[in-house]
This record gives structure tokens, C-alpha cells and sequence, in this order.
């Protein structure tokens, strides 16, 4: 059956050692923790080992699994060999993390594009698939796998191109995280066409939910992380407050034969207008998501 984590991204009032607590108290069984500078819930890039070996401890004593990690390192696919340089050893410390944590899985920023760039020669598609490879050779070596999420203004932007670029890498530490949220607000593949097309690849899953704003399927957003609020064409709901229909995804990836992690990224650390603390929100999601469990066949 399917695990739970929490995100951290939903827990922005929170240490991460209380959100690991908070997590362990709504009956979750893992946890995806940020890695940045700058936000109270995350690990700082340039962690020590003490403290990393703090937060494992904590996770250890509360029965939970320190699933993945989550940097927001991106230019891959830059041109300027020592702007990739940067952001390639930005991951190596993160999985060197990820090696202390127990953690299995790495979020990925495939490459760093935007909605009007363009790469007629496939330069930068190739630094991406160079960088992935280099570091899969490093994430195999401790185990974990780097998951490259269908995200906006990436190279990984829809299912289509993510088995695209994961299958140039060819690497087998390197897969891709499923996040059909993402592909729906940016109007890319369906639920059914999404898993057809990438399935082979999905090692994790990013749960969560939304409704349009007022009908406008349109999307637009200048940075990779988030878009910024003018740019929103969506509300973040609650999980089954929204419009994906995770009672049928899960049943199509039950099927398919997927028992992995489901992350409940929560997205309060952007939109805290839309969704409550997530004691209450991440809360009620989970018990939906286990509500769906039950019945799938």
C-alpha cells in the first residue's frame, strides 16, 4: 500500500523538528524536507552533521522515514559551465545529506526554463542530460535517486518531455517525481495520458490539489519555484477539495503496480491565504487520502 509523507513546504510556522512531530501526530509515515537557506522548515545548504544527525534522531524516535529532500538548486542546463558547476555541487552536498538522513530520493529542478526560452541546437538539453548523468553517478553510490518533477518552467515541464530527457539520461538513479497538479495548472497532459506516457520512470509522487480562479485556464509564471500572486491561475485547496481526481489516479497507479511514497506537498509556504495551518489542512488531506485507500480494488 501506499506511504504518506509531509512536506515541509506546508509547515512554514514550524522548526522541522516540529513539523516532523506534527507529522508523526497525524498518523504520517515520512517526511520531505526542504533544503534552503532562508526558510525556518529546511535544512540550511550548508548543514553540519550534528545537526543533520539531530533531525535523523528526531525522525528515528518518531517511527518516521526521512523520504526525500528538497533543494531548489535548477541551472543544469545553463551554458556558463561554472554557473552548472555551482548548482552540480549544491546536489553532491545534498545527497551527501541525504546519505546521513537515510533519506532515498531527491527533488530535481530539471534544468532552468522559462516559458520563452528556447534551445534550437539542444545545448542546453544536453548540459541537463550531462549534469543528471554526473550526479546519478553520485546519488547511486549512496543509494538514492533523483527524481526530476513535472514542473513549470523546467525542461520537465510535462509528462511527454519528462520521459523524454529521463530516457536520454538513461541513468538508473535518476527517474522522475509524478506531480499532476503541476501538469494540470500549466495545461499540460491528463491524469490518464500523464501515467501512459511516464509511468515507466515515476519513482515518487507530489499530492495536492487547486481550482481555477474563475474559469482561467491560462498559466504564466516568471520564476521556477512558484508563480508570484498576480500570476496565479489557481487556489490551493485542501487534497479532495479540488479538481484532480486522486481517487482514480491512485487506482490507475495501484494498478499499474506503483506502492511507493505519495508526499502531501502543501503548499501553505507560498499561498497561506488559501489553505490553513496544516495541523488542520495537511491533516484532513491525509485522511482523504487514506478514505481513498480503502477503496481502491
Amino acid at each position: 500500500m501506499f506511504q504518506i509523507a509531509g512536506h515541509t513546504m506546508g509547515t512554514p510556522e514550524y522548526t522541522v523538528r516540529e513539523a516532523l512531530e506534527l507529522f508523526r501526530e497525524i498518523g504520517l509515515d515520512g517526511a520531505e524536507i526542504v533544503v534552503q537557506d532562508g526558510y525556518r522548515c529546511a535544512i540550511p545548504q550548508q548543514a553540519g552533521r550534528q545537526e543533520l544527525a539531530e533531525i535523523r534522531n528526531t525522525a528515528d524516535r518518531l517511527g518516521l522515514k526521512i523520504v526525500a529532500l528538497t533543494p531548489y538548486y535548477s541551472r543544469f542546463n545553463d551554458l556558463d559551465a561554472g554557473v552548472r558547476e555551482a548548482e552540480i555541487q549544491g546536489i553532491h552536498r545534498v545527497i551527501e545529506y541525504a546519505g546521513v538522513l537515510g533519506a532515498k530520493y531527491i527533488r530535481i529542478y530539471a534544468g532552468n526554463y522559462a516559458q520563452t526560452d528556447t534551445d534550437p541546437d539542444g545545448k542546453k538539453r544536453g548540459c541537463l542530460v550531462d549534469s543528471m548523468r554526473r550526479l546519478g553517478d553520485d546519488a547511486q553510490q549512496t543509494g538514492v535517486t533523483l527524481v526530476m518533477e513535472n514542473h513549470f518552467n523546467t525542461m520537465t515541464v510535462s509528462a511527454a518531455d519528462s520521459i523524454s530527457v529521463a530516457r536520454e539520461i538513461g541513468h538508473p538513479a535518476v527517474g522522475i517525481l509524478y506531480d499532476q497538479a503541476n501538469l494540470t495548472f500549466t495545461g499540460k497532459e491528463a491524469w490518464e495520458e500523464a501515467l501512459e506516457l511516464q509511468f515507466s520512470k515515476v519513482c515518487y509522487t507530489h499530492v495536492k490539489d487547486l481550482v481555477f480562479r474563475g474559469g482561467n485556464t491560462g498559466f504564466t509564471s516568471s520564476d521556477v519555484s512558484h508563480p508570484k500572486e498576480e500570476e496565479r491561475n489557481v487556489i490551493t485547496k485542501i487534497v479532495g477539495e479540488g479538481v484532480i481526481p486522486w481517487p482514480a489516479i491512485l487506482q490507475a497507479m495501484k494498478d499499474r503496480g506503483y506502492t511507493g511514497w505519495l508526499s502531501l506537498e502543501y503548499e501553505r509556504r507560498w499561498h497561506p491565504q488559501d489553505i490553513p495551518d496544516a495541523c488542520i489542512g495537511m491533516k484532513r488531506s491525509a485522511a482523504y487520502l487514506r478514505s481513498c485507500f480503502k477503496q481502491l480494488t
